[in-house]
């Protein structure tokens, strides 16, 4: 798995983990901000390369892998690691196997597993991946439906097409499969590092189970709302608030 640094002589090292149909430019913005201070590790996850032919396995195995590498480094632990997303999904199930330690885990808009009957789960996943398939064959015109930002320029939307084109059927199935249905204990969880969980204003009522999720199961979750936001705009958009947040922890 290729990682990206920035900032290598700092003490202080933050990952940052991106969501599905981007790579690891998606942090393109925000890594100028930040690696003055930070030492910053961006993996290119499995599927989202696009120098390669990789393909999207699994939220666990990928979680593991990304260890991995980052336990290869010699690194041990970070202070954040930070997912959007699906880049979210991968954080959680990293706090869960603790093979990397961290001081915070940021969830920005992260998905949880679905705690639905398994032919709902079915059914969702189909669905998820029809919209997904569609933009894949029909371009920036149905991309434009499957992304609720109205703040993609035109350029935005043809890297967006650029990522579908890339991305495999099979990663996408496993991408919106996994997502939604990756193994977690079952049980109340509590982690050495402090989970955060940031959503934002106009994605509210869509990270509503997620929300849920996390009271129910890691309690001791922190939330935090930011206003005039959608989803996976910080990032691109935002990214001196971004950087603010991350500094902050």
């Amino acid at each position: 798995m290729k990682i990206y640094e920035y900032g290598g002589e700092n003490p202080e090292r933050i990952l940052l983990i991106h969501p599905s149909l981007v790579t690891w430019d998606y942090f393109e913005n925000v890594i100028p901000l930040l690696e003055q201070n930070y030492h910053l590790l961006i993996p290119v996850l499995p599927g989202y390369d696009l120098e390669d032919g990789s393909e999207f396995s699994s939220v666990e195995k990928v979680a593991s892998q990304l260890a991995d590498a980052i336990l290869q480094k010699g690194i041990q632990e970070v202070k954040a690691i930070y997912g959007c997303s699906m880049g979210g999904s991968i954080a959680l199930r990293m706090a869960a196997d603790g093979k990397l330690k961290a001081q915070h885990y940021v969830m920005d808009g992260g998905i949880t597993p679905y705690q639905l009957p398994w032919l709902l789960t079915r059914l969702i996943a189909l669905r998820d991946f029809g919209m997904m398939a569609l933009g894949k064959l029909g371009g920036e015109k149905m991309i434009v439906r499957a992304f609720s930002s109205s703040q993609y320029s035109e350029e935005d939307l043809k890297y967006l097409a650029n990522m579908f084109r890339h991305c495999t059927y099979k990663t996408l199935w496993n991408t919106f499969d996994s997502c939604n249905n990756y193994q977690m204990p079952k049980n109340l969880m509590h982690f050495p590092g402090k989970i955060h969980y940031w959503y934002t204003e106009k994605e509210r009522k869509a990270r509503d189970w997620d929300l849920k999720y996390m009271k129910k199961f890691v309690p001791d979750t922190d939330f935090k709302s930011f206003a005039g936001m959608d989803h996976g705009d910080m990032a691109l958009f935002y990214p001196e608030r971004m950087a603010k947040e991350l500094s902050r922890l």
